[in-house]
């Protein structure tokens, strides 16, 4: 048999050895404060009893519980800006480049006519939306952000338009055109454009 058979190292050796060197090192921390602890039967030890297995158990629950935690707060506070960046990534694959470059709310609504004559009412729908925020930038009333949700847009708006229905119904649909399979229908359409009338008018 030759030598290159033979494991140089493995896992379960490496924990032992660290799991001996931490608790020889507890062991001169606790000597060092000379405390006075009972010492163990002859015979008896902690590697193989029912205690010393409880012990192990306890402490990889320990380790468990602290990866967790410190996964669960890295989450928290790193979430907002993942799913930024996916709503970031799918917005800009989502988005119909029209003409090279963004439109006026005029050239949104008449983008929006065409495609409803197209019977494409979910992009008419969309063109609809992206009036709205036009609309909303140029107003000041919420001034356009790349990065800004639906729900962030209905947050603000609470606060600073009344009556909201009509945000809100436009808000909605476009939710379902981006994360829904709902088909839209040419009575959609008809709700999307009465609603953007209502804040044209408001």
């Amino acid at each position: 048999m030759s030598t290159e058979s033979f494991e140089k190292t493995s896992w379960s050796w490496q924990l032992s050895q660290l799991r001996q060197q931490v608790g020889e090192w507890v062991e001169y921390q606790l000597s060092r404060l000379k405390l006075d602890f009972p010492q163990l039967p002859d015979g008896w030890s902690l590697d193989n009893s029912w205690l010393g297995n409880l012990l192990n158990l306890v402490f990889w629950v320990l380790v468990a519980l602290l990866l967790i935690w410190v996964g669960w707060r890295l989450w928290r506070v790193f979430s907002p800006y993942l799913y930024a960046r996916l709503r970031a990534r799918n917005t800009a694959n989502s988005q119909v480049k029209i003409g090279g470059s963004d439109l006026s709310v005029s050239g949104w609504l008449a983008r929006s006519q065409e495609l409803y004559h197209q019977n494409n009412y979910r992009e008419a729908c969309r063109c609809l939306y992206l009036a709205m925020l036009q609309h909303l930038d140029d107003t000041s009333i919420a001034p356009h952000k790349f990065s800004r949700t639906d729900a962030e847009y209905l947050q603000l708006l609470q606060y600073k338009v009344t009556p909201i229905q009509a945000y809100e119904t436009l808000i909605t649909t476009h939710e379902q055109l981006c994360f829904g399979n709902t088909e839209i229908s040419s009575e959609n359409y008809q709700q999307c454009r009465e609603a953007y009338r209502e804040i044209a008018n408001g």
